[in-house]
């Protein structure tokens, strides 16, 4: 029996559309299957860099104006005696607050600002908790009482009148 080309043509498009996914049936099944995009089989990593800061202040800083930025570990410390020095640095005290474990590492980010709120630098200073060894006293720790800290203002553009602190960084065990 010989098949008219139309006919062939109609037998073909319906043998070929399961296979394809083109197919007209509402159930489950080959003719539903859709692409999928591939998905990395092991999530991102982390970002290695904090975000730059602001070219500028939204409101113009006051003389020795410290104001500590939002951020996703700002909740879990607290900061008290924030100066702006004329030795140019910014120096502190930081408490952990919301846990009691051993801090791994952590990192203090001061943007340096002009009276204008216009960005001068940053500097960081890093935090790594020493463990103790045997007849050494041990170090000053994050969690409990606290560690001072300075971040001076080494390579800036001019004479800064205040700084935005952040928290980029901090990894509890």
């Amino acid at each position: 029996m010989r098949l008219r080309p139309l006919a062939a043509a109609v037998t073909l498009v319906a043998a070929l559309a399961p296979l394809t996914g083109c197919g007209a049936s509402g159930g489950a099944g080959p003719a539903d299957a859709r692409p999928t995009t591939a998905r990395p089989s092991a999530p991102l990593p982390a970002p290695r860099t904090a975000p730059a800061p602001a070219p500028l202040l939204s409101a113009a800083p006051k003389q020795g104006e410290v104001r500590v930025a939002e951020g996703p570990f700002t909740d879990r410390v607290r900061f008290t005696r924030l100066v702006l020095d004329g030795r140019r640095a910014l120096t502190g005290h930081l408490v952990i607050t919301s846990d009691v474990s051993d801090v791994i590492t952590m990192e203090l980010r001061a943007a340096f600002y002009d009276g204008g709120g216009r960005l001068l630098g940053s500097e960081s200073f890093t935090y790594g908790e020493d463990h103790e060894e045997e007849g050494r006293p041990a170090a000053p720790r994050a969690e409990g009482t606290g560690i001072d800290f300075s971040i001076p203002a080494k390579a800036l553009r001019g004479k800064p009148a205040a700084a935005v602190l952040s928290v980029p960084v901090l990894v509890n065990e």
